[in-house]
């Protein structure tokens, strides 16, 4: 009996074990069923990418089925927006709408829409730098939409493109070359020229802008036109004007060049360019208005008085302010009034001073004769001579145009003309006027200290607790502070005449000097610039960095190689140094974005040679060192 229960024991086991075996089996195969059925869903979701779906009657487009879908299509609406775009948002249930309307249409337009930041390639194609963009294509190449975002608006426009008959109307840009280019510009009284090169991404950006302004300006009266130039082809027309950069805008006046200043979008393209076409001088009629400028002005008021449009005196006198435009508010009048006004004769430039910044120390106004052998330029000499006056209010918005000759004197404090304030303003400007007088080779300035607060801190004059601050700033980019002491014109008189002596020391921001400078690449610090950067007996290339700065990190490495290969050269220096921490002493090294890279030849300190190539690599390095260094070149005449 012992021997059946065993065995009936031992039977039920082997049964177990081959039911587990067989369930782990179907398991198996159950996941690897799985398995597969997942790797095929993982095809399939592949082969979607391919696939053009649709959501809401907007088909769905992206980088990789956007070519076989667009085969053999006349005309198809797309819309390039982003998932997180409130005006994309706000426009679906529209779109949706043109897209259902389209589709009734006979033939039916695909209405598509493209999210731009993941079709990336499609989004660059179409330079798409905006949310929603709309594009009409036609025949695949793109007709931009710049009208309503409404049903009735894209669906008449997308109609009358997808006519059989429709061509895309003429570029309202001219295109010159060499052939019409002076046939155009000399006889155009006023032109915008674009010099530009297909591969740059600044004039692919500017390309539609300036293509908007050029219709605009088109359908002026008279028009004034717009044109480009590929200076990649008119290499002759580009050497010409000194194109060295894309896209370089310039503005032409009866055939004379003239630097053009302007916005780089539509709307101002237009704005600026209507200003310029227009006179670059203002009538004046009567004495009145003359009168109001003189009592409440802020600036020079600067008046041509000419007996009628034809004197002589009068056309050298527009093309003079034409070339100052920008700079200066010229007037121009041909009332005897006037004339008398200013105790001027006909045929004369008067620059008066508004009321406020008269003084006894200079005449109440400047006179300029023109005469036969007069030319343009000493005109404008006269202009920039007496424009501002002994102790000028400097502001930020003037500090460009009025305040650029060095050195330059400045008094910060609380500067503030209006009623209630201007008495004490001018009491402490008539301290100033007292030593300026005796200072004519300096440029004399008062300042708002909140106007200039980074510059006072920059000065280190920012917690000086004193009422009144002054500082010099001067050539090369040096600045000198005043100790902080109670103001008066003895004081100011003593530190003007010691900075005349030479016995001031420059203000400069500046990191510690390096104990160890004997690496590859020297380190420069504000007050080793110099003494490094400037020495005659070295060819210095130097970076100037942010510590922050992406390219500059990219750059680190080819530049410590550099540093290496050139480690030998006993007459050349590789350096950096920290922009951010430290003051460029030098105006002649502008710093306007990182990096920045100049070479200082050593035969050539005040005329830097700035690194403006592309290829920022050893060898690119090499090539320019080897083509701009003095040293390297005197070693190679020894050899």
């Amino acid at each position: 009996m012992r021997k059946v229960a065993l065995l009936l024991i031992v039977l039920l086991g082997v049964a177990y074990f081959a039911t587990v075996s067989r369930c782990e089996d179907d398991g198996t195969e159950e996941r690897e069923e799985a398995e597969e059925d997942s790797d095929d869903e993982e095809e399939e979701d592949e082969d979607d990418d391919t696939e053009v779906k649709e959501e809401n009657g907007v088909l769905i487009l992206n980088d990789n089925n956007f070519e076989t879908f667009m085969e053999g299509k006349d005309t198809v609406l797309v819309e390039f927006y982003a998932p997180w775009c409130g005006h994309c948002k706000q426009f679906t249930p529209e779109y949706e709408k043109i897209a259902q309307t389209l589709k009734e249409n006979d033939p039916p337009i695909p209405v598509a829409k493209v999210d731009a930041t993941i079709a990336s390639d499609l989004a660059s194609r179409f330079e798409v730098s905006g949310y929603p963009t709309i594009k009409i294509l036609k025949k695949g190449e793109p007709v931009d939409y710049d009208g309503e975002r409404t049903q009735k608006a894209i669906v008449d426009r997308v109609k009358e493109v997808a006519q059989p008959d429709w061509k895309p109307p003429p570029e309202a840009t001219l295109v010159l070359t060499k052939d019409n280019f002076d046939d155009i510009v000399n006889n155009a009284d006023i032109i915008l020229v674009e010099f530009y090169a297909p591969w740059c991404g600044h004039c692919k950006r500017l390309a539609p802008e300036y293509e908007k302004a050029a219709k605009e300006l088109s359908q002026r009266s008279p028009p004034i036109p717009l044109a480009k130039v590929d200076a990649t082809v008119e290499n002759e027309l580009a050497t010409r004007f000194g194109v060295t950069g894309y896209p370089d805008l310039k503005m032409f006046r009866k055939g004379k060049v003239f630097e053009y200043n302007g916005p780089r979008e539509t709307h101002g393209i237009v704005e600026y360019m209507g200003e310029q076409a227009g006179p670059p001088s203002k009538q004046v009629q009567a004495a009145k208005q003359v009168q109001e400028l003189i009592k409440d002005g802020d600036d020079a008021i600067i008046v041509g008085v000419f007996s009628s449009e034809q004197d002589a005196g009068y056309e050298v006198y527009t093309e003079a302010c034409n070339a100052l435009r920008d700079d200066f508010t010229f007037r121009h009048s041909f009332s005897s009034e006037v004339t008398n006004l200013l105790k001027a004769s006909p045929g004369q430039i008067v620059i008066v001073h508004p009321e406020k910044f008269r003084s006894k120390y200079e005449p109440v106004s400047q006179t300029f004769a023109l005469k036969d052998s007069t030319s343009v330029s000493e005109v404008q000499e006269f202009f920039k001579k007496h424009v501002i006056p002994l102790v000028g209010h400097r502001k930020p918005s003037n500090d460009a145009k009025r305040y650029t000759k060095r050195p330059l004197v400045v008094v910060y404090y609380g500067v503030d003309f209006s009623f209630d304030y201007r008495k004490a303003t001018q009491f402490w400007r008539s301290k100033v006027l007292e030593v300026a007088k005796d200072f004519p080779e300096y440029t004399f300035a008062i300042a708002d200290e909140e106007d200039f607060a980074e510059e006072l801190k920059s000065l280190g004059l920012s917690d000086s607790g004193e009422e009144v601050n002054v500082g010099i700033l001067a050539d090369g980019g040096k600045k000198f502070a005043m100790e902080p002491e109670e103001f008066d014109s003895d004081v100011l008189q003593d530190f003007v005449m010691a900075f005349k002596k030479g016995k001031l020391q420059p203000i400069i921001k500046s990191q510690p000097v390096p104990k160890n400078n004997k690496g590859p690449v020297k380190v420069v610090v504000g007050k080793t610039f110099d003494e490094i950067v400037m020495d005659t007996q070295n060819d210095v290339l130097i970076e100037f960095y942010a510590p922050w700065c992406g390219h500059c990190k990219k750059l680190e490495p080819d530049f410590l190689a550099l540093g290496k290969k050139y480690k030998g050269e006993k007459n050349i220096v590789i350096a950096k140094m920290d922009s951010t921490a430290n003051d460029v002493p030098n105006e002649n090294y502008k710093v306007e974005g990182f990096p920045t890279i100049y070479l200082a030849p050593s035969n050539g300190k005040q005329s830097p040679i700035k690194f403006e190539g592309g290829d920022r690599t050893v060898e690119g390095f090499s090539k320019f060192l080897e083509k701009h260094a003095t040293t390297l070149s005197q070693r190679r005449d020894e050899l």
